[in-house]
């Protein structure tokens, strides 16, 4: 009973995080990913597009496209319908429309290291090889996500083939970042003009984000209380595994998730592909 007495006064006062138990309504959108895939640029991406004459920053990125893991319950119910709304949570029936932005598991393990350690989670001296032990095994503080493969299988498997479902991946939207753009409009049934567009693409890049958060890092929730010597805006970049992760970890990710990997068009490395007839996977057992 005090227990509930406790969350019922942390929710009036708004002390409370949204996290999964929020009131879902029927004309939400909810932008999800796996921590790390993207979803702070897509979030700049669609609030540049619902709010282009407003300049979007981190000093109001919360009020435009709200965390559930930052904001309130009670602040969440008084934000403007519909509602766009950011989420790493694995599978929730409840969410109606659902923007869901994956990255190779490998370039995520990378950032999630950084990540990290700005919020000081793990030492700098972390040894890079147990942390992708870790990251495949589950033991990571992002634990109440699930795994990268956990969290994306949750969703692209119950929801992939419904029109209420938009599956991004971060590597397309570096290499076409107009057309990638294009479909996210299209999906909030928005008919941007091509100056819109474009404008959009700037004032949503990366470099213009590390540039804004170097300003603004005391203002937003995400980086107020952190080390300043990491950035939280990584340099949108695909690929940097190949050169930073050893064999033996690339091995130990592929081997674990080959099967959802390929599913979602990344290339497996060649040492994969030669024992692929003795890789084992949660998802073929």
């Amino acid at each position: 009973m005090i227990y509930g007495m406790q969350a019922v006064l942390r929710y009036l006062l708004g002390l409370d995080r949204a996290e999964r138990n929020f009131a879902v309504f029927p004309d939400d959108t909810m932008i999800v990913s796996y921590p790390r895939s993207g979803n702070t640029w897509t979030r700049f991406l669609a609030a540049n597009l619902m709010h282009s004459g407003e300049l979007v920053s981190f000093a109001n990125i919360e009020t435009l496209i709200p965390d559930i893991s930052v904001i309130s319950s009670r602040s969440l119910k008084r934000v403007p319908r519909p509602r766009i709304i950011k989420s790493h949570e694995y599978f929730d029936h409840r969410y109606p429309r659902v923007i869901y932005v994956v990255r190779d598991p490998r370039d995520v393990v990378l950032s999630l290291y950084n990540f990290q350690r700005k919020y000081s989670q793990i030492e700098d001296g972390f040894p890079l090889e147990r942390y992708v032990q870790d990251f495949v095994g589950g033991r990571l503080n992002s634990a109440s996500w699930g795994t990268w493969a956990e969290n994306v299988a949750s969703w692209v498997y119950t929801r992939g083939r419904s029109g209420t479902f938009l599956r991004l991946r971060f590597e397309d939207m570096i290499q076409d970042p107009r057309r990638e753009l294009l479909r996210i409009a299209e999906f909030l049934a928005l008919a941007p003009s091509p100056e819109v567009l474009e404008r959009t693409i700037e004032n949503s890049s990366a470099d213009r984000m590390r540039r804004m958060e170097k300003l603004q890092e005391d203002q937003w929730a995400a980086t107020r209380a952190h080390r300043k010597d990491i950035p939280f805006v990584g340099r949108a970049k695909a690929g940097g595994w190949r050169a930073q992760l050893s064999a033996s970890s690339i091995l130990h990710i592929e081997t674990a998730w080959g099967e959802l990997m390929t599913s979602l068009g990344y290339s497996l490395s060649a040492r994969i592909l030669s024992c692929e007839p003795a890789m084992t996977s949660q998802f073929s057992r």
